[in-house]
């Protein structure tokens, strides 16, 4: 039901939403009405079958745009709102189509004849990608959080899952069918390469008992030197003697072979990983690295097997239609190559495998085959031509050609059909972020993510004939900024690389590299060591020494206003990493000035995503199974499942217990964030805030209590934890060779957190502290303060309340369920304390409604200024035809999303109303140009009685003219027949309602229906 309000009230509702970005907690003020998760598509674009729609992805936007491409044109049809950031789309059939929303967690399931969402399915954490096969018919659904794909049967109206398959691997992602539909094939996006870490510069026993010190065992091939030559018995580049000596680290070693394990030097350490001295590195003989790169799933068993040794990023795949071998293209990292100067602008490969049908044998091309093997800097024309982070790959029917996109290099290049790259053929220069491909005959479409645009290319011409620039509202400093983490030929020497080849998607490649350089000097300290504490030794933080060892690689969320930066706190701002564009990109010339600016501004927009381990209110759970976390043999036997954790205890231990040798966990990783204080002991109980650097930049805490290889280290943050799975030497086989600490070598939570720096009393306080560990992003934490130095003031943390992107779609079938209404209700109460936003699509015979609730009851304010509605009132109105979908959205975003996409101040419904674009902010409502009429007024005297009934049966059967069509058409089914008239009587005696739309008020027909009106009598 709709209300429409009088004029006063009309104006107090308005305000009231338009001042809603306002009343927001602090922390969110001056955001944008965006809010930026850096999702990465997957297989964002799609051909539909039998038809000629062109479905793509619009992840910032959230919505599903439709393209005709009929003719050889490519045009905009219409948009469809769906899930937060979708990443993926496939057709299920001509008119129907599956889009996978990563934030959501949600697959919305698209009526494209409608042109709405039909029905909502809630998936595990962050889905990827879905594809539909198998006999009878199945979609199998990845879900890249929790390693699983998910399987449903499609053709149910209201899919539930028929099966889970876990998949042994790091985020399983892109998925593809073979030719006969009855394999699936998963591409397993973080795979590894066979790399590990071997600990090394263990000194304080007291501290940590993990890892053993195997760098410096005599038994290992350098007799116990730490750190190792990398060159023989020399080190290149040589060392630096004014430098002093190096500290003693950890090393990276290779999997070379079965068993066999080398670092960069040739040194053999294979007895002390998994061979008979394997218990030196803490590790059990026989120990190994699973290395899946491609999940292998029989549609008629769900069995799984598995394909490795293919590279460490598995970025996308696709079968060869002609004869079913599959191509998986992605990024193989160096990173057992020790030091910066050897790993400058070269320290990843581009590769295409291709596996023979049936998995037989497996070839490898390079490419980028016309870079050289060393040196870090090639001509600009040769850069150019350069491939980086490819992230779609399509072959043509036949099979003789297929075609690849870089989402970091902007361009397509052509491969043949023995898998090498086309010297011959010209790359084709596109938008950026190409992450998608659609072939159809001669016209390859190209998804370009970060330009939000779809682009028509002719392949014979090798020319961009058209591009449609869909709505986006990523701001535009976060475009321009976003260039300098992704593309490739702007920020290195040879094309390929990026920091994005590292930091993947803004978060990590779960590897360690060694970026020491043995020919630098020695960096000051110039930070305060031990926020001040009097009892800190003199020189207890040590001046930074140039071999740092190997080091994990940290995520690029939610750094800025977190300075100093890396593990030791030796960059004080993002403004010191310009140089790193020339040591370790290769590129001309550093980032600096207006561009570093612009780097930032995009750094700073990044949040963590919604914690699938909170309760949907935000709380922290009270019995989470701790699937995948083990005991460590402190308290008991070692390698038993560690069962549930309350993270609620997990919290109060951490903040009250004096685990850390009196002190509490809290008073060097303060909430909500885990890093240290940015803030100095200033007296006996308190601290006071410091001061920002010229730059900018925080002083968070450095403590010079680490324990391992280096004197002093910033407090890390803690809220990717529970990304950080997958190495655990209480077990056989592992799916990653790096954990956690500064180098990854203490290889999980759980052993972290047994070290003796910290008095646990059992297995289950350590799986409470576990529990709160993974549930800790989300903030909704105590708050402490500067008067209380045992629990100091934390920074504030960019991350998401649990509830954001819950989806529920409801219809007859399930509109009075208590328990979807009970999660609906949930949502509402989070909406009315302003921590989420809360909005509703109605699926209507005039189009799709939007409502955002506004205050904290249950109105709704709808996408046209005059009308509100109730949440109530629109749950009962569900129905099979009339579906509504509520959804929890960030409250900076609620407007944007609910009724006015473009924030340009006219409501969505406005808009169409006013003939003006909803997804165009230079455009607004204003007078259509169009014929204008009351609906049900036959007679057009601007009133609706029983004469209007009489007139429309004289129109049907007297043989009476009209002069408007449209007001005949009570009904608005584009038809007039005894319908209308009844609809009218209705109307008018049984109160069944206002008629459609222009309704009772002086309007426009908004269907497009073939009825004229030339004269109405309205104005």
């Amino acid at each position: 039901m709709i209300f429409n309000a009088s004029l006063p009230c009309r104006f107090l509702l308005v305000l009231a939403v338009l001042i809603l970005p306002q009343s927001v907690p602090d922390g969110v003020h001056g955001q944008e009405s965006w809010t930026n998760w850096e999702s990465p598509p997957v297989h964002p674009i799609e051909k539909v079958p039998g038809s000629s729609l062109l479905l793509a992805v619009n992840t910032a936007d959230g919505q599903l745009e439709v393209h005709d491409v009929s003719g050889g044109n490519l045009a905009p049809f219409m948009s469809i709102p769906v899930g937060l950031d979708p990443v993926s789309v496939r057709a299920l059939s001509s008119s129907k189509a599956w889009v996978v929303n990563r934030i959501s967690d949600s697959i919305s399931i698209v009526d494209l004849d409608r042109g709405v969402v039909e029905w909502t399915i809630l998936t595990p954490d962050e889905p990827a990608d879905v594809v539909f096969a198998g006999d009878p018919l199945r979609a199998f659904v990845s879900c890249s959080g929790t390693d699983q794909v998910l399987v449903y049967d499609p053709l149910q109206p209201r899919p539930v899952p028929l099966a889970t398959l876990e998949i042994t691997g790091e985020e399983p992602r892109a998925l593809e069918v073979s030719p006969d539909g009855l394999t699936v094939y998963c591409a397993i996006f973080e795979s590894g390469n066979a790399t590990t870490i071997l600990g090394g510069g263990l000194e304080i026993s007291t501290t940590l008992a993990f890892p053993p010190n195997a760098v410096n065992h005599p038994s290992g091939p350098y007799g116990g030197v730490n750190p190792p030559p990398n060159a023989g018995p020399s080190f290149v580049p040589p060392l630096n003697p004014l430098a002093g000596t190096p500290p003693p680290v950890g090393l990276i070693v290779r999997r070379v072979a079965p068993g066999v394990w080398l670092d960069d030097n040739g040194g053999d350490w294979s007895d002390l990983v998994s061979g008979p001295q394997a218990d030196l590195s803490g590790r059990p003989v026989g120990w190994d690295l699973t290395d899946n790169d491609v999940a292998v799933i029989d549609t008629s068993t769900l069995s799984v097997s598995y394909i490795g040794g293919l590279m460490n990023i598995c970025m996308s795949l696709q079968v060869r239609p002609s004869d079913g071998a599959l191509s998986v293209i992605g990024t193989e990292a160096h990173n057992e190559v020790r030091y910066e100067p050897n790993l400058n602008g070269n320290f990843i490969d581009v590769l295409h495998a291709m596996i023979t049908p049936g998995g037989g044998s497996v070839s490898f091309s390079d490419l980028n085959p016309h870079l050289p093997d060393s040196g870090s800097s090639v001509p600009a024309d040769l850069r150019e031509i350069s491939l980086g982070d490819p992230r779609a790959l399509v072959w043509d029917s036949t099979g003789e050609f297929a075609y690849v996109a870089g989402k970091g290099s902007n361009n397509v290049i052509r491969l043949l059909a023995n898998g090498e790259r086309d010297a011959g053929f010209a790359p084709i220069e596109v938008g950026a972020g190409a992450t998608g491909l659609v072939l159809d005959g001669d016209t390859l479409y190209v998804h370009e993510h970060f330009d939000a645009a779809v682009s028509q290319v002719d392949l014979t011409s090798g020319q961009v004939l058209n591009r449609i620039s869909h709505h986006d509202p990523t701001p535009v400093p976060v475009k321009e900024g976003r260039r300098f983490l992704y593309d490739t030929h702007l920020t290195s020497g040879m094309g390929q690389v990026s920091c994005a080849s590292c930091h993947v998607d803004a978060r990590t490649d779960r590897l360690s590299w060694d970026l020491g350089d043995p020919t630098h000097d020695i960096e000051l300290f110039t930070e305060i060591c031990n926020m001040g504490l009097p009892l800190s030794p003199p020189g207890a933080c040590e001046d930074f020494h140039p071999m740092k060892g190997p080091m994990l690689t940290q995520t690029m969320q939610d750094i800025i206003g977190k300075e100093p930066h890396h593990w030791r706190g030796d960059r004080a701002g993002i403004e010191a990493f310009g140089g790193a564009f020339m040591l370790i990109n290769g590129d001309d010339q550093p980032v600096v000035g207006a561009d570093m600016q612009l780097f930032e501004d995009f750094l700073a927009s990044i949040h963590f995503p919604p914690n699938p381990h909170r309760n949907l209110d935000n709380s922290l759970p009270v019995a989470l199974e701790l699937d995948g976390h083990f005991t460590t043999g402190r308290f008991g036997s070692e390698g038993d499942p560690l069962g549930i954790g309350d993270a609620q205890n997990g919290l109060n231990l951490y903040r009250t217990a004096g685990l850390d040798g009196g002190l509490q966990c809290v008073t060097c990783h303060t909430l909500p964030i885990g890093i240290g204080p940015n803030a100095v002991l200033s007296g006996p109980i308190s601290m006071t805030e410091l001061p920002d650097g010229p730059m900018g930049e925080k002083h968070h805490g450095i403590v010079s209590v680490d324990g391992s290889s280096q004197p002093h280290f910033k407090i890390p943050q803690l809220r990717n934890i529970y990304k950080r799975s997958g190495f655990n030497t209480t077990q056989m086989s592992n799916t990653t060779g790096f954990g956690f600490l500064h180098d990854g070598s203490v290889d999980s939570i759980e052993r972290f957190l047994s070290e003796p720096a910290f008095d646990i009393q059992n297995d289950q306080q350590l799986a409470d502290l576990v529990a709160f560990m993974l549930a800790f992003s989300g903030s909704d934490l105590p708050q402490g303060s500067y008067s209380t130095p045992f629990e100091p003031l934390g920074s504030p943390s960019q991350d998401s309340h649990a509830a954001v992107g819950k989806q529920v779609t409801l219809d007859s079938s399930n509109n009075t369920d208590p328990g979807l209404l009970g999660v609906i209700e949930s949502v509402r109460q989070q909406a009315a304390q302003g921590k989420v936003g809360l909005i509703a699509r109605h699926n209507t015979v005039n189009g799709v409604r939007g409502y955002v609730l506004v205050g904290s009851g249950n109105l709704m304010q709808s996408d046209r200024v005059s009308e509100s509605s109730n949440l109530n009132l629109l749950m009962a109105a569900a129905s099979d035809t009339e579906e509504l979908t509520v959804m929890a959205v960030p409250i900076n975003s609620a407007i944007r999303l609910g009724i006015d996409r473009d924030m340009d101040g006219a409501f969505d419904g406005d808009e169409i109303l006013g003939c003006s674009d909803p997804a165009d902010p230079t455009s607004l409502p204003g007078n259509c140009g169009q014929p204008v009429f009351i609906r049900g007024d036959g007679n057009l005297d601007m009133a609706r009685d029983i004469s209007d009934v009489i007139s429309t049966l004289s129109y049907l059967f007297g043989g009476a003219g009209t002069t408007c069509e449209d007001a005949h058409d009570s009904n608005d089914d584009g038809t007039i027949n005894i319908a209308d008239a009844v609809q009218l009587l209705g109307f008018l005696f049984s109160g069944n309602g206002e008629l459609p739309l222009p309704g009772g008020n002086c309007g426009e027909d908004p269907t497009a229906d073939g009825l004229g009106c030339d004269a109405s009598g309205c104005p």
